[in-house]
Formats: structure tokens, sequence, C-alpha cells
């Protein structure tokens, strides 16, 4: 089976590089260092490296705790951090970017040749796979190499293991190959286990771990302030086609020259970069005034942030300073059938959270969230409106409710430092 997965990477390829190009338009990075997507590296200096995948901006930044904690303890070796998108590896640099013991790559391609390529350059320890990162061909290189695999901050809904036992004669021997798996909760483990035949270790959720950056606590505090008393609903991580939900029900709730000096200010972050100008558009079309973050430049531009309908969130790395300029949070990929995304970062900093019914990717956590009392599950857009007007009108349930949202955070804290445990006899 993984010869045949590997032939059709094969035949595949031209492809893959016709979209890698086509996906540079919007998103230059992508047109950038192609040669390390087929193995090709400058010279590497560093004499012991540990080797951490994760795949895009969200898993860069979760890997952010387990990263620091690595080079706290082990103090003679180097990170290589790879990663298989554009925003992945720009979340990287803006982490690391000036640390003179983490190297950035692109991981090349899931082919053996590729791979091997790869390792022989680099020669790395250990292999650290963030979260659901199941590469067979990797995987089979590595024990080749005798380089042990650890899978880490591990999570399996059961919509992707159903997935991965439909191709169980390629995913099971790969999940068998991995050398060590850190589960986030028991259930994770179980679906984990049935694929692996090992017992992972649970270890939490790294993302709990998280730092939170102050800087950009300050920057949306001050923004919050130009608002003047209007409220700040924050759309965080929106994907194709909630915007539409969104501004839909937004007019709807609140129609423009109707009780538009009741209306809240609408926050609007798309979860990709390609999407912005797109997404600035349809605002434009539905006749609200629209200022983009790329545009407050100056306190006079800010002051625009009292009278427009909408701010468009046109930046990446800045989620913290959207959190903390915002009264409460719904958090996308949620509204349409994409699994949602981490709602732990609002949490963080004690923000009331709103979150749709299609959060399969972060279930757990979300179930524990809304048991809690940090979050509330809303069936659509115009639900999610609804209960954003309650909040933003009762400033007592919305203070509660971001306490809880910061305990919530507080109390499951601790994951980085059982992960460092178990991957400790990899690293001696």
């Amino acid at each position: 089976m993984r010869l045949l997965y590997s032939l059709i990477w094969t035949v595949l390829l031209p492809v893959v590089l016709a979209r890698l190009w086509w996906r540079g338009r919007r998103e230059p990075g992508y047109r950038q260092h192609i040669g390390e997507r087929f193995g090709f590296y400058p010279p590497v200096s560093a004499s012991r490296i540990i080797w951490v995948h994760a795949v895009s901006a969200g898993e860069t930044r979760a890997a952010e705790p387990l990263v620091r904690g690595l080079l706290e303890n082990y103090p003679d070796a180097s990170i290589l951090l790879t990663h298989m998108t554009a925003t992945g590896r720009e979340a990287g640099t803006q982490l690391f970017g000036q640390h003179p013991r983490v190297m950035q790559a692109f991981l090349p391609y899931d082919l053996k040749l590729l791979v091997h390529r790869f390792l022989r350059r680099f020669r790395p320890q250990l292999c650290v796979l963030m979260e659901t990162e199941v590469w067979p061909n990797l995987i089979a290189t590595c024990q080749q190499e005798k380089v042990p695999v650890a899978l880490v901050n591990a999570r399996l809904s059961e919509r992707s293991l159903r997935k991965a036992q439909r191709l169980s004669s390629l995913i099971t021997p790969a999940a068998k190959a991995i050398s060590v798996i850190a589960a986030q909760t028991s259930e994770d483990a179980s679906r984990l286990q049935s694929l692996s035949g090992s017992t992972p270790a649970i270890t939490g959720n790294i993302k709990f771990d998280v730092s939170v950056p102050h800087a950009q606590l300050r920057t949306g505090e001050a923004m919050r302030a130009h608002c003047d008393t209007r409220p700040v609903l924050l759309c965080a991580s929106t994907r194709d086609g909630e915007e539409a939900l969104i501004l839909e029900a937004f007019l709807k709730k609140w129609p423009r020259g109707n009780n538009a000096n009741n209306a809240p200010l609408l926050l609007l972050v798309p979860r990709h970069p390609q999407r912005f100008d797109a997404v600035a558009t349809m605002l434009a079309e539905a006749g609200l005034q629209v200022v983009r973050r790329s545009a407050l430049t100056t306190p006079e531009h800010m002051a625009a942030l009292a009278s427009c309908d909408v701010l468009l969130g046109d930046s990446m790395g800045e989620m913290f300073m959207y959190y903390a300029m915002a009264d409460l949070a719904f958090i996308g990929g949620s509204l349409l059938p994409f699994g949602g995304h981490n709602l732990i970062e609002p949490c963080a900093i004690g923000k009331p959270v709103l979150i749709g019914l299609h959060t399969f990717n972060f279930s757990d956590v979300t179930g524990q969230a809304i048991a809690a009392g940090a979050a509330l599950r809303c069936a659509d857009a115009g639900c999610m409106l609804e209960s954003a007007s309650e909040l933003l009108s009762d400033p007592a349930g919305r203070q509660t409710m971001g306490g809880k949202a910061l305990d919530f955070f507080h109390q499951h804290q601790g994951a980085t430092a059982r992960t460092l445990q178990v991957l400790k006899p990899y690293l001696s």
C-alpha cells in the first residue's frame, strides 16, 4: 500500500508544484525555498538537533511552549522547526526568528528519497510530530535511519479515526512505527491506541501553556480605547462561507441606519491571509464602512475605529491583540463543518467565548470549556449574534463568564512539563 501511495505522490508532483506556484500569487512564501520541499538544504553546523514538525500556523504556535522547554532543558541542542505551509513558517519566524539555536525549514514531500535526503542532511536525534501528523514514508524512513519518532499533543477525532481505519493498510503500519505517543485526553489516547497498538501517555494540551505576549495585549487595549464606549465583537479565524453568514445575521440584528448607534464594532479576522481582500470586498459591497488593521498606522488612523462598522483583521501573528481588544470572541471554523479552531487563547486572557456546532477537531477541549461556563454553543450565525447581543448588554454576566474562562485556562496547564518527561528517554 505504501508503494502505491508513493507512486501516487510521484505522479501528482507536477500538480502539487503547480498548485504551490498558484498559491504563491497571494502568499509569496509558497514560492520561496522550493528546493527544501525536495530535500535540498544548505549546510548545517549544529552537532545535536531535535526536530519538531508543526505543519501550519496553529500547530507552530501550539509548539512554542514545547520548543522553549526543549531549548531550556537541552542547552547543547539546536531545534529544527519544520513546516508545510507558508503561514506556519511565518509564525515560526515571528516566534523564534532571532533565536540562535532555532532553525526553520520546509519538510520535503512524503517520498522516501526526499525524506532520506532530509535526514542525512540534519541527522536529528529525535523527530517530534505535533498533533495529527502521520506521514507514512517519513515515519518508515525515520525507522530505517534509527531516528525515534514521537507524536505529541496528539489528538484524533472519531471522524479522523474512521478515515484512518478506511486506509488501515497504509496508516496502521505508520502508527505502529511511532516510538511514543503523548495524547491530549484519555479519549484521544483510546482512539490512538486502536491504531498504534501501544498505550499512549496522557499529557494534556500544550496549548494551555502558551506564553501570553503582553506587548500585544497593550496594543489591543490601546486600540480598544479608540472605540469609545462601543462594545467590540470579535469573530476570529473565520473560514470561507462563514463571513457571509455572519454578515447577513449582523445586518439583520443591527441594520444600518436603524439601530446603528447600538451596534457593536464587528472585528472580523479571517483564518487565511489569501482571503483578506475578498472579505474586504464583500463587506464594502454590503455598504459597510470598513477599516483594515494594516491601515491603522497612526493615532489619527485609529480615530476611525469610533465610527466604522467593521475592523478587518488583515494581519498575521496578532491574534492576542485582537482578543485583548474584544469584549467577547466567537471562534470560527465552527459555523460550517470545518471542525472548529482553538478556543484556549481567548480563555488565557479571560474573554468569554462563543462557538458553533462544528467542533469535531477540538471536541474535548470545547466540551470542557462549555462545561466550565467559559464558552457557549451557538446553533447558527443568528443564534451567535443573539448570544453576543445579550452578553454585550450584560457587563456583570460577561465578567463572570470571563473569570470562568481564565480559571479553565489555569486549571489545564502543565502539559509541556509532562510531555518533556515523556521525551526524556529519547534525548539522553
